[in-house]
């Protein structure tokens, strides 16, 4: 991701469903001006969702997804119809395209039916009035006729989804919302060999973002470098943020009069589960032999031999709690929807993940009864700091025990 580009976490994600030859890949052509996807008059073109993401007047940053046809058939068909379904945990705005020709079948109410339950915005695109002999039907607000070959209400059709888009909640701020201009924030950023070469990871990228905006400055330095740029600042900094991994000698190096917390506590934050994040993280004192431990990251970076998610964090947790755990491991968009057997969860910071599938896994667990935290949260609760690194919110920190 360049710099300059919107993060796909905060695009709208747009998907396109419906049955095989219903038309999709020809709408998402359409409405894109791309040859985004491949069209066919061969059932089942589209075998994988296609995801794109790009810039689309009038909405903005968007990502376009393109869905195999959800009245797939076999053995392969019903593994595609299920990365539909996973598709629909992370859609903004659901598209349902029904041929024209035809008219809506069973598969076409059973998507309306998933829409309706996931509480997802959507129109109903009836696709090929150029080929319907007859009068078009009268509409409700949630339908419109096009023609992706002809282009006819494809405007429209855009309009139509910027609309189903906008809402009245006010944005959420990773951090910005507690600088004031002229503040100072430390970052540190281990370089290690797990950091990219030449870049920064996303969710530094997208924090000094926010502090700029905030009208503040933001200092950036390795974790040796702390102590000393602290005593030379000449100015006390409104805060710390630390890459979790070294939150114990960040927290060592720190003033407790000064801020610290985390890039993934502030994740949690902006994710929206702050709160069940940190309660959650008291499931580590309440830990037996033989459970069962899900540590699932958002992304599917290559892992290294010292991998934070898959050694690092269960070499602590088994430390801290002196019992024989076992733990498994998902990434990417790979996230069980049975989580009855987990005693626990720990999550990363969702930084690759939009809103709507990380509030999609959350619900999971809180409905499953299975308890939810995130890396930087479980680390400063081993660490017995999760207290002082949630100080600047005191409605989550009132909530902890005296413990940590």
């Amino acid at each position: 991701m360049g710099m300059n580009e919107t993060p796909s976490s905060d695009r709208i994600h747009i998907g396109f469903f419906g049955r095989r030859n219903a038309g999709k890949s020809s709408l998402v052509n359409a409405v894109t001006g791309q040859e985004l996807a491949v069209v066919s008059e061969i059932k089942g073109t589209t075998t994988d969702p296609v995801s794109k993401s790009m810039e689309l007047l009038p909405l903005g940053p968007v990502v376009i997804i393109d869905t195999p046809g959800f009245d797939d058939e076999g053995r392969l068909g019903g593994l595609r119809v299920r990365k539909t379904r996973q598709v629909l945990n992370r859609t903004d705005v659901a598209v349902l395209v029904v041929d024209g020709t035809t008219g809506r079948t069973e598969a076409d109410e059973e998507l309306i039916s998933i829409f309706r339950e996931k509480e997802i915005p959507y129109l109903i695109v009836y696709n090929k009035s150029d080929l319907n002999a007859g009068p078009l039907a009268e509409l409700s607000e949630e339908e419109i006729w096009v023609s992706a070959r002809e282009g006819w209400q494809i405007q429209e059709l855009k309009e139509r989804i910027g609309r189903l888009t906008v809402t009245g909640e006010p944005k959420r701020r990773l951090v910005g919302d507690l600088l004031a201009p002229g503040d100072f924030v430390v970052l540190v950023v281990p370089i290690d060999k797990a950091a990219p070469k030449g870049r920064l990871i996303l969710p530094q990228q997208q924090v000094i973002r926010d502090v700029l905006e905030a009208g503040a400055a933001a200092i950036v330095v390795r974790d040796h470098e702390l102590k000393a740029t602290l005593a030379e600042l000449g100015k006390k900094p409104r805060m710390v943020i630390t890459d979790s991994q070294v939150f114990a000698r960040a927290s060592a190096d720190t003033p407790g009069d000064i801020w610290l917390t985390s890039f993934s506590i502030l994740f949690a934050r902006y994710k929206g589960n702050l709160r069940s994040a940190a309660a959650g993280a008291a499931t580590l004192d309440r830990l037996c032999d033989g459970d069962k431990i899900l540590i699932s990251e958002g992304c599917t970076h290559h892992r290294q031999c010292d991998d934070i998610g898959t050694v690092k964090l269960p070499g602590w947790i088994r430390k801290y709690t002196g019992k024989e755990l076992n733990f498994e491991f998902t990434s990417g968009l790979e996230f069980p929807e049975n989580l009855s057997g987990y005693r626990l969860i720990i999550h990363c910071g969702g930084c690759m993940l939009n809103e709507r599938e990380m509030k999609y896994r959350i619900k999971c667990a809180a409905d499953q009864k299975a308890p939810m935290t995130n890396y930087g949260i479980a680390i400063a609760y081993i660490q017995g700091i999760l207290r002082r690194c949630v100080e600047m919110f005191p409605d989550v920190r009132a909530e902890l025990s005296e413990k940590p």
